[in-house]
């Protein structure tokens, strides 16, 4: 079995699927749900989970984000433009989220062997190639330097990012999160974050301790602007499903349970608490 999609290969997946609740769906109840997810599935009260999720106009921070000079400022100028501004609770830097944007989430137990890093970031660039394979493009992984939240498993197509993976490991649960820029603008995504920057850094860019990016936006595009075809969040939502039945067989949708829930109150809690340290 081609290690890239033993993950892939579950007995059961449990699906949540949360890419339409609009736009009071705010981006910290997704970290605070796949926190608690996270813990579900490594103490085994769950299967692997899939979620998925959207949210509308919505700048996600990273920790290294918020030791930003004029950060303050930076802000300003994103709530100007009509977003919201949050942290998330790891690593990375800033992404802009909106309704043209799928997110997924990979949850994994980490067994007694452990999920090796590069092995949770190889399944999701595996489940992406499927999902994307009746557009016959190449997607490549690898950096893409001029992007935001530049990695090395920058998801790509000829040489234009539109995807990108992180992990959060947590109470022996592994969550693989992707953003999949479906429609819309890329460049014009890249420079509001460009924007961003140029503010939050102004003469400090090069002096700090942490290295911030130096975006170009083009270098950055949607699937629908590069397969040069129209491509919905709906669309990369029913190939997603499509391919985990095809890899599990068994897929089913389930809420949150009542345990579940409680621990998702308490992460809510932890998100907001954080926010509020940081924006004050």
């Amino acid at each position: 079995m081609a290690k890239q999609i033993d993950l892939l290969i579950q007995p059961k997946w449990r699906i949540i699927d949360q890419s339409s609740l609009g736009p009071y769906f705010d981006a910290k109840q997704s970290f605070a749900i796949d926190d608690t997810l996270c813990a579900a599935v490594g103490k085994g009260l769950s299967p692997a989970t899939a979620r998925s999720w959207v949210h509308h106009d919505t700048i996600v921070l990273g920790i290294q984000d918020t030791r930003l000079p004029y950060l303050k400022e930076g802000i300003a100028f994103l709530e100007e433009a009509g977003y919201k501004v949050i942290v998330r609770n790891s690593g990375g830097l800033a992404v802009v989220l909106d309704s043209g944007v799928l997110n997924v989430s990979l949850i994994f137990q980490d067994k007694k062997n452990g999920i090796d890093i590069d092995r949770g970031y190889e399944a999701m660039y595996e489940l992406i190639k499927r999902v994307l394979s009746p557009y016959n493009a190449k997607v490549e992984a690898y950096e893409i330097a001029g992007s935001y939240c530049p990695g090395s498993y920058d998801l790509s197509i000829g040489g234009k990012k539109f995807a990108g993976i992180s992990q959060r490991r947590l109470r022996g649960g592994v969550a693989v999160q992707i953003y999949l820029c479906a429609d819309g603008s890329g460049s014009a995504r890249a420079e509001v974050i460009r924007r961003f920057y140029d503010i939050a850094l102004q003469d400090e860019r090069g002096k700090t301790k942490a290295v911030y990016p130096d975006i170009r936006p083009e270098t950055m595009a949607s699937l629908s602007e590069l397969l040069k075809k129209g491509i919905s969040v709906q669309d990369l939502m029913l190939a997603l499903l499509t391919q985990l039945k095809e890899l599990s067989g068994d897929i089913f949708q389930a809420p949150l349970s009542g345990e579940e829930e409680s621990e998702y109150e308490k992460n809510l809690l932890r998100m907001i608490e954080r926010n509020k340290k940081v924006f004050g």
